[in-house]
């Protein structure tokens, strides 16, 4: 399994858990609403920062194997 859907996998399930304990939790619809909407913008965020440093990541290994490619050529 890559390193890339492991990531997406422990992310989505750290996020449903989160949504389960809220929904679970006995709170006042209002309080389990806002609590919702706050863990589901911090899923989304932590998602979007992943996803950016893997495709970071991905663009600096691209630019290597440029770079590595045109040293060969030049050989």
């Amino acid at each position: 399994m890559s390193k890339g859907k492991f990531l997406i996998g422990l992310l989505a399930g750290a996020a449903a858990g989160a949504l389960l304990g809220v929904l679970f939790a006995p709170d006042k619809g209002t309080e389990t609403r806002k609590k919702m909407s706050t863990k589901g913008q911090d899923a989304v965020d932590s998602i979007t920062l992943k996803f950016n440093e893997m495709m970071a990541e991905m663009d600096d290994k691209l630019e290597k194997m440029k770079s590595e490619m045109k040293n060969m050529k030049s050989t």
